[in-house]
């Protein structure tokens, strides 16, 4: 008999309110969790009779208690390596620290950890101090902001916004929200711009104010993200595709090669250590950054045009010093 995951929460519920050993009744149960205490009647018969729970009931004190006391529903047991999964990814919410994720994501390891086995088997104090995820740099988003475009790619209404481009004045537009894409620490959203008549890709640490309309929209059924981003090399994807080959020394070879840098790759190996790295993508700008990342350890071979804007960047670079 399959259980659905609302009854499966009532269940957890009721489990927990049991071993807690105050002899809680369906009134109780029924009362705390907002339910008919009809239903938790019916959870409490399920309990037993397929799962087997050893639920007695006290007439002394009108309530449900567990004839062996160490009993806790099957389904709230997990293994070892699920356990370290889950604390490793709640050790990982550091990095979110200072943004609107961070606490609503405690809040749900705060609930899973409240469902747990009071007695687990698996020490896991250890991960705190041989565990570490270190902190990069992160934008700074604002929180109302942030609740209003999610709350408005829910419920399909529009948005005007105040976003300001980097060097530009902020320009006020009202937005369709289509998608959110998270690259690189930074938060994106992807909207159709009514002011451009066209989807445009907004970084969200860059609308200064948001504010939710009566209008209404809906997503266009060929809307695609995948399609939308193509053969990207980050969020900044064009219309138009071109092969890069770029040309790494055998210093930075090592490097190059223990890493999947774009989906499309193919890495040729050199006599001299070097590697060549072939890529098809349709992102210029952010290829162009990450080339001059590596300064004389990588080489533009094609195409021309990049390799023309990579050397004057690096001379515009050298004036400087």
């Amino acid at each position: 008999m399959a259980v659905h995951r609302s009854q499966l929460t009532r269940l957890l519920y009721i489990d927990k309110a049991i071993r807690g050993g105050t002899h809680p009744n369906a009134n109780t149960i029924a009362r705390e969790y907002e339910v008919s205490p009809r239903t938790v009647a019916r959870d409490i018969e399920y309990m037993r009779d397929m799962l087997d729970a050893p639920i007695g009931y006290d007439e002394s004190r009108k309530g449900y208690y567990y004839t062996e006391p160490n009993y806790h529903l099957p389904s709230v047991d997990i293994r070892e390596s699920e356990l370290f999964a889950v604390c490793v990814a709640e050790k990982a919410l550091e990095q979110y620290a200072g943004t609107p994720l961070y606490d609503s994501l405690t809040s749900v390891f705060d609930k899973i950890r409240s469902y747990l086995p009071e007695t687990i088997r698996v020490n896991t104090t250890w991960i705190d101090s041989h565990v570490s995820f270190l902190e990069p740099s992160r934008p700074v988003m604002s929180p109302e902001v942030w609740e209003t475009v999610a709350r408005a790619l829910q419920t399909r209404s529009v948005i005007a916004i105040v976003h300001r481009a980097p060097g530009r004045e902020p320009v006020a537009r009202e937005v369709e929200p289509y998608h959110l894409a998270a690259s690189q620490g930074q938060w994106y959203l992807i909207a159709r711009c009514r002011l451009k008549d066209e989807v445009r890709t907004f970084a969200i640490s860059r609308i200064e104010t948001a504010t939710t309309t009566s209008a209404r929209y809906a997503i266009p059924d060929d809307f695609d993200f995948n399609a939308y981003m193509g053969a990207n090399f980050g969020i900044m994807a064009e219309a138009e595709e071109y092969t890069a080959r770029i040309r790494f020394g055998p210093a930075q070879a090592p490097y190059v090669r223990e890493r999947i840098w774009h989906r499309s790759q193919r890495i040729e190996e050199h006599d001299d250590g070097s590697v060549v790295l072939t890529i098809t993508t349709n992102s210029h700008m952010e290829v162009k950054r990450w080339v001059l990342s590596w300064g004389a350890g990588a080489k533009v071979l094609e195409p021309e045009r990049l390799a023309a804007e990579v050397r004057e960047e690096l001379r515009e670079a050298f004036e400087q010093y």
